[in-house]
């Protein structure tokens, strides 16, 4: 084992002086707790606005840092500049929270052409896609809320019919996929609307990963049942003869989890400590490598523990750094430390990288700026790492 994320020199040797010295006052600004929360609360209303001063200044600062661009074509550029340090990229049209149909159509035709584009690059094995760009959020709630619908019985007709426009938006996008062969990764959401989404991800593996693995669920460990989880799709998996297409995160929505849990006295479904969501996420790693034959797993974390604990396995199990099982992934404008050096040491790594018109996107972005200020040490990290590599560019 080789492996060291505190290079610098390879973390950032595809940004100049100037983006590096835009991404220190970007983090800075990020390192103010209370001015995160002013910002991701006004952000979305001013942006209504559709004052030019409000457009611009998103453009040149999180926008920049965190997203490949406002079309395809913009953001090819960024996907070109990570491919040449042999990075991947997951390819995410950042569209959600829509509520009409015609909206989901359209949603639907951009994964499509996203899938379309991604096929004739070396560097983009996936895509990802969010139910809720798919479907309305009340209709994934009502699902989730409806024990009936767990044995297929359902009396609004009309909600059976939209949830299977939903069933068949999402069919013909890993149809498509899986001719192409391109990795369909189905992101995680709220607890309160995850379980038809869970169901839906099975339904799709169970079409398309017989031979290998297109679909892909994301499993949250922030969530103190979802190692439990795991492992029952996995099992279920194996009854119904398909691959397991997983990708593992700590989870994005951990405030609002609680706060929504706390006003209508449920149980958390947040784990009680950090030290828990780590466990459980070092123990999702480790069973996905126990089997590694029929599960096909993406780490998809921040944590530079759990990243070289995988990387430990590989070394010790003798599992070759680009075994085509496995793959690492962060996101676009963090924890480039990570990427850059897994990917100089042979690993199958990529970078989420999101486009979209900036009003769409910002739903995403806001949950960045949380993610930072609520992680601790993230924030810490990312600019520490930054002053480093400016001052060994000065010296």
């Amino acid at each position: 084992m080789n492996i060291s994320f505190d290079n610098t020199q390879n973390a950032f040797a595809y940004k100049t002086d100037k983006e590096l010295k835009g991404a220190k006052f970007l983090f800075k600004t990020m390192a103010y707790p209370w001015f995160v929360k002013l910002g991701t609360t006004l952000t979305p209303y001013i942006m209504k606005t559709g004052l030019p001063f409000v457009n611009s200044l998103i453009r040149k600062t999180i926008f920049k840092q965190f997203v490949g661009g406002e079309t395809l074509e913009q953001t090819a550029v960024v996907g070109n500049v990570l491919g040449n340090y042999g990075i991947q990229v997951i390819l995410d049209y950042g569209v959600e929270g829509k509520e009409n149909e015609d909206s989901f159509d359209h949603a639907t035709e951009e994964f499509i052409r996203v899938i379309h584009y991604a096929a004739t690059q070396t560097n983009i094995p996936f895509i990802s896609v969010k139910v809720t760009g798919l479907a309305r959020f009340a209709l994934l709630q009502t699902l989730n809320e409806a024990p009936r619908l767990r044995s297929g019985v359902h009396d609004h007709e009309e909600e059976v019919a939209e949830w299977d426009r939903v069933r068949d938006r999402m069919y013909t996008i890993c149809e498509i996929a899986a001719e192409k062969n391109i990795g369909v990764l189905i992101d995680a959401e709220e607890s309160w609307i995850q379980d038809p989404i869970d169901r839906l991800c099975m339904e799709m593996m169970e079409v398309f990963n017989k031979e290998k693995v297109i679909v892909y669920n994301t499993i949250q460990l922030y969530r103190h049942d979802r190692l439990h989880f795991l492992q029952l799709s996995y099992k279920i998996a194996q009854q119904q003869d398909f691959k397991l297409g997983i990708k593992l995160v700590r989870g994005a929505y951990m405030e609002k989890e609680r706060e929504r849990a706390e006003q209508m006295g449920y149980q958390s479904p947040i784990q009680p400590n950090k030290a828990a969501s780590d466990t459980d996420f070092n123990a999702a790693v480790q069973f996905c490598f126990e089997h590694l034959d029929h599960i096909s797993v993406i780490i998809a974390s921040h944590n530079e523990a759990s990243n070289l604990l995988a990387a430990q396995i590989m070394h010790d199990k003798q599992i070759a750094h680009n075994h085509p099982h496995v793959h690492f992934s962060q996101l676009f404008g963090m924890s480039d430390n990570i990427t850059f050096n897994l990917a100089k040491e042979g690993f199958n790594v990529s970078k989420y990288l999101p486009f979209g018109p900036i009003k769409d996107v910002i739903p995403y972005l806001m949950r960045r700026a949380k993610e930072n200020s609520s992680v601790a040490g993230q924030t810490g990290r990312e600019l520490s790492l930054i002053k480093k590599e400016l001052d060994r560019r000065k010296g």
